[in-house]
């Protein structure tokens, strides 16, 4: 037999010119069972499909989402995520209320805000980070008793660090509005912009890295959340209610891929890349960067381990809510009110047994 030419294909019967092999494959492919199984098996090659959130947070990415995707791990629990910054506490608690939002990064007060003052039914799914906040003024000031007569600046005026920046200055006997004025001025860097350029703000609540730099350029620490107020659980995840139940099956992968990208951050064998990417993600200076971690990864009130939620540190949000603002006439909610740990015990659990 002579060799095939170039242009021609091997059949069950032997060798077939190209064109009428190609009608005969067409035909082939129309044939009902065949053009069904190609496509089940077309569709069954793209695995299922990844669930989407849609997570609110305030000026830049956290650390953990950055890690996460790093480490590719919400492809590996299958998620989807998307982000929207907000400049401020207030318009991010209000995008999460028209359901512009899935879920929210931010001080877990802000969830117990929602709640009492809002009346919307929020609910904490998981913590984050503690607070190492510290009250940080203009060089010229060297006490608290030099902030009388002050403005201070905060997020919003009613919530988490507010009542921190409240409740310290109270325990030197100070009360807003009547021994200070309290000025909004949206997000912590924000915050230090407004304080170099307006020297009449006098001070203001500022964590890593911003409290760093701050310290760097010459204002001053009058103290730390650490020391005069205690545990305060900060950052944590929240969303409606509703929105988590409906969603579950999203929820606990998201919540899974935050554990282990927290897990890795913590991990001394990861520190110098974790302080590249501070200072690729955040724009920090590598000495800024290297302080940053120092604080939050090996400090008490920084990233706490698999995101655990700090039920004492939140008892001491609801305490100070009550005593700074009068909420629940001074006698603060119990903790179950506003967070259900069943999300994050499933997460961790998925976490565990996820290869």
């Amino acid at each position: 037999m002579a060799p095939p030419d170039r242009f021609s294909i091997v059949s069950h019967f032997g060798f077939l010119p190209l064109g009428r092999a190609m009608k005969i494959l067409r035909c082939v492919l129309l044939l009902p069972p065949f053009a069904a199984f190609l496509f089940s098996t077309s569709v069954s090659t793209q695995g299922p499909p990844k669930a989407k959130i849609k997570l609110l947070t305030l000026l830049g990415r956290p650390l953990q989402l950055i890690a996460a995707e790093k480490l590719g791990l919400f492809s590996k629990f299958g998620v989807e995520l998307e982000t929207e910054n907000s400049p401020n506490s207030e318009e991010l608690r209000a995008t999460l209320a028209a359901g512009k939002g899935d879920l929210a990064y931010l001080a877990v007060d802000n969830a117990v805000a929602m709640v009492e003052l809002a009346h919307q039914d929020v609910v904490i799914v998981m913590g984050g980070e503690g607070s190492q906040n510290e009250l940080i003024a203009q060089p010229e000031i060297k006490s608290i008793q030099d902030l009388r007569g002050k403005t201070l600046i905060v997020d919003a005026p009613n919530t988490a660090y507010a009542l921190q920046l409240k409740k310290i200055l109270l325990l030197s006997g100070m009360q807003a509005g009547k021994d200070y004025e309290i000025k909004a001025f949206g997000a912590t860097p924000q915050r230090l912009v407004a304080m170099r350029e307006h020297k009449e703000f006098a001070g203001s609540m500022l964590g890593p890295p911003t409290s760093i730099v701050a310290k760097r350029e010459g204002f001053v620490s009058l103290g730390s959340v650490q020391d005069l107020i205690g545990p305060y659980q900060a950052a944590g995840f929240f969303t409606e209610r509703t929105w988590a139940k409906e969603h579950r099956d999203a929820l606990i992968p998201f919540l899974a891929a935050i554990i282990e990208a927290q897990r890795w951050l913590l991990a001394p064998a990861n520190k110098q890349q974790v302080i590249d990417m501070m200072t690729k993600e955040s724009h920090l200076a590598l000495d800024v960067a290297a302080a940053t971690y120092e604080s939050l990864m090996t400090r008490p009130g920084g990233f706490a381990k698999d995101a655990a939620f700090d039920l004492d540190g939140f008892r001491n949000v609801l305490k100070l809510r009550a005593e700074v603002e009068g909420s629940w006439g001074g006698h603060p909610s119990p903790p179950e009110k506003y967070y259900d740990p069943s999300y994050y015990e499933a997460a961790l659990a998925k976490v565990k047994s996820t290869p």
